[in-house]
């Protein structure tokens, strides 16, 4: 069954603690958290300290992905702050390997992201050893971007390498998700549904939120 996690990216950080409470209400599966730090992507959000704010607001579970340069410097300090899955982009770290053991030696499931313009074929010797593959489907930095349309064929193809594999994998879907654009990213194959935007600025959070899931659930 696929699952929604809302990105804390678009919320209220003044009221932090009531907008997971309206996700929550709707029956949001996780809590998505988009951590940026002005050189990997332009943009800067937030660190350790916010995912502890939200450990405390919320049972659900944190998957953090880290938009960051040198990832393998922090891990321990958002496992820490509550993480309960931890993503890093290919694109950013040099010995993914070893990134990937650590973090599961940190006790937290470990993710590995792609951007836009990087092929899937670059997870085939990674794919073994993670719990999930984030499919960027705009370039990541902001939010409230554009869905780029052939991400549903990166989708697929990622479908095909988890089933040639014989692996296990989730597949997680962030930029761009709507009530519009969720129905073609369930057919492609995704797993988890990322959506920040068209959740908390919407006029009512908890409806914007139950909406997307009607949409995901019927697989």
């Amino acid at each position: 069954m696929a699952q929604l996690a809302p990105s804390i990216l678009a919320a209220d950080f003044r009221n932090l603690s009531q907008q997971i409470r309206l996700v929550e209400m709707a029956g949001a599966d996780l809590i998505h958290c988009d951590i940026m730090d002005g050189h990997f992507v332009p943009n800067l959000t937030f660190g350790p300290l916010i995912i502890n704010a939200a450990r405390r607001a919320t049972e659900l579970p944190l998957d953090v992905h880290l938009m960051i340069t040198n990832p393998d410097n922090y891990l321990e300090d958002f496992v820490n702050a509550g993480a309960n899955s931890i993503i890093v982009h290919q694109e950013a770290v040099i010995h993914l390997n070893r990134t990937v053991q650590r973090i599961k030696e940190l006790g937290v499931k470990a993710g590995v992201a792609i951007n836009p313009s990087t092929p899937v074929d670059v997870l085939k010797d990674i794919a073994e050893y993670i719990d999930q593959v984030l499919i960027m489907s705009v370039n990541p930095g902001f939010g409230g971007q554009n869905f780029i349309p052939n991400s549903i064929r990166k989708i697929k193809e990622t479908v095909q390498l988890r089933k040639s594999l014989n692996v296990n994998f989730l597949i997680e879907v962030d930029g761009g998700i709507d009530n519009r654009t969720a129905k073609p990213i369930l057919e492609a194959g995704c797993d988890i549904f990322i959506s920040g935007s068209a959740i908390f600025k919407a006029d009512n959070i908890t409806a914007a939120a139950t909406e997307l899931l009607n949409i995901i659930k019927r697989r």
